[in-house]
């Protein structure tokens, strides 16, 4: 009897989450333990100060809703704290650098951390484990340590882009944090070399025995507020008390006979349905894929959603977005009306050029009874503080707001910044059907849209979707990576397309899926990254 199937990009996790369900466990706990998991071996990329979307679909408990756990502005947030440190936008019009570098590292480069709180309400909710249960495999790696994988040395190792810093200042900036990541001799952590992080294992322990309003109103929390006040952050025991999550309804379309639920504002999901929209009236199977038809086509697509996100998307408690009218069919007919006449949507950015960073994670969850969970939870690109003692790393999503007062993503208090997170379920005659989600910033919502061409237009398994190749148009540019053919970008260059080709064959961002046919799961994990897909 198959148990359920999981799909990430660590097989820490993997394995975790497994071992869950053959014991007994819903998906839900075998979600959350193996995203605890993914704190402990992947601390960079997620982590318990960290925010995300959850998508449920748990057909045994009559549940389909969202849990939104997007971060906010602290309360001592100014609108124009930071107008005069501006330096410049980040080339790829993702966020801005300024003076110090103060919104991407360091102490005022946090939002609220909400990760553990959604955890604890997911399993409270709907799982059958406790909080205390879930952070026992997660403490093991913290205190047993993890071997460092190619892409977690990946990510250390990465040098200045965008006009961002090099991640290394992440590891060695900060005293508390230098003594975890870096050895003794100066040099950091090698490939294969096992990391132990024993701070992190012990507030974990007292997370297991407290709980987790410990980290938001109790110990843990004034250990917090102490380092912020002593450090100059922003956050404090106003701002931990606050923490609160938000149970939302998923944003529904139909595309080609499937219903496709995805998450709301300030996440990504509003831009599926608007590329599904567009792209619907088309028959993209008849183009081939990845045919230059069919790139030409389904760039637009995206670059149509982009301006809309750029235009119009924020976070609703701050910003005025035209929902209904961004998501009505006829808004998509007219969209591709224009495509079909030659029209191309020009994509407006201060700088050109660069990819974003990619550092979150993601998780999928499914058994064969049709309950599924798929999750994105991240730490932005992470701050790169750890507040001595406690041995976890808090967010740095600030570096996304807008320094400039008035505008759509400008700084206010209790404000959360857009995020491409995803998290998307597709639905066929009523039941789940695929699950998909990623990691990869703003290339997110791209990868998750390219996933769901390839199971439903083209019939591709969980992995072929995932592993397919891709091109990412977030900008006026088409970046193809190194497997669509140069012929098809001549092709796409002679009607006046420019191009930027990567030179590696897969790119973030790193989709994950779980397709489910006649009961039956099959999964992927994007090859770009160290993850995998398996059952128990």
């Amino acid at each position: 009897m198959t148990h359920g199937m999981v799909s990430a990009p660590q097989p820490e996790a993997v394995e975790t989450g497994l071992d869950i369900l053959k014991a007994g466990g819903n998906v839900v706990d075998a979600a959350i333990g193996a995203a605890l998991v993914q704190t402990a071996v992947d601390p960079q990329m997620c982590g318990i100060a960290g925010f995300g979307s959850c998508h449920l679909y748990l057909a045994d408990q009559g549940v389909h809703e969202l849990i939104d756990f997007h971060g906010r502005a602290p309360l001592a947030t100014r609108p124009d704290m930071w107008a005069d440190q501006i330096v410049r936008e980040c080339d790829d019009g993702f966020g801005f650098v300024l003076k110090g570098e103060v919104n991407e590292i360091g102490y005022q480069s946090m939002t609220t951390p909400l990760t553990l709180r959604a955890f604890d309400e997911a399993l409270k909710r709907y799982g059958t484990r406790s909080l205390a249960e879930s952070l026992q495999p997660a403490i093991a790696y913290c205190e047993e340590g993890f071997l460092v994988r190619p892409h977690v040395h990946g990510f250390w190792s990465r040098g200045s882009e965008c006009g961002r810093i090099a991640r290394i200042r992440g590891l060695t900036d900060d005293p508390a944090t230098a003594k975890i990541y870096i050895k003794p001799d100066g040099s950091m952590y090698q490939i294969g070399e096992l990391l132990r992080n024993p701070d992190m294992a012990q507030t974990y322990r007292r997370l297991a025995e407290a709980g987790a309003d410990d980290f938001y109103d109790g110990k843990i929390a004034r250990q917090i507020s102490d380092d912020m006040r002593t450090n100059g952050g922003l956050l404090c025991l106003e701002d931990l008390a606050a923490c609160e999550t938000e149970t939302t309804q998923p944003l529904w379309t139909s595309y080609r006979g499937y219903d496709v639920a995805t998450n709301p504002l300030p996440g990504g999901g509003l831009m599926i349905v608007i590329m599904l929209n567009i792209l619907e009236n088309f028959d993209l199977a008849a183009m081939g894929h990845n045919s230059a038809d069919y790139i030409a086509t389904v760039s637009e697509a995206m670059k149509i959603a982009t301006v809309d996100k750029d235009t119009h998307m924020g976070d609703p408690r701050f910003f005025d977005v035209p929902m209904e009218e961004l998501m009505s069919k006829d808004y998509g007919r007219r969209m591709a009306d224009r495509i079909k006449r030659g029209e191309k949507t020009s994509v407006p950015r201060l700088n050109e050029g660069g990819a974003e960073s990619k550092e979150t994670t993601h998780i999928c969850v499914a058994d064969p009874r049709g309950n599924c969970v798929s999750m994105t939870h991240s730490l932005g690109s992470s701050s790169g503080v750890v507040t001595d003692g406690l041995g976890f790393m808090y967010n740095n999503c600030m570096m996304v707001f807008d320094p400039r007062p008035g505008q759509a993503g400008s700084l206010a208090p209790g404000k959360a910044r857009f995020t491409a997170l995803s998290p998307t379920i597709v639905l066929k005659e009523g039941k789940p059907f695929f699950l998909v989600g990623a990691p990869g910033g703003t290339t997110i919502t791209m990868g998750n849209l390219h996933a769901i061409l390839n199971a439903i237009d083209f019939g591709m398994s969980a992995q072929e979707a995932v592993a397919a190749p891709r091109f990412i148009t977030t900008s006026d540019t088409v970046e193809v990576t190194n497997r669509i053919f140069r012929s098809t970008e001549r092709e796409l260059q002679a009607r006046g397309y420019p191009t930027q080709r990567q030179a590696y064959s897969f790119v973030a961002p790193t989709v994950h899926g779980i397709r489910i046919v006649d009961g039956k799961l099959d999964g992927g994990a994007d090859p770009s990254g160290d993850g995998m897909a398996a059952s128990v």
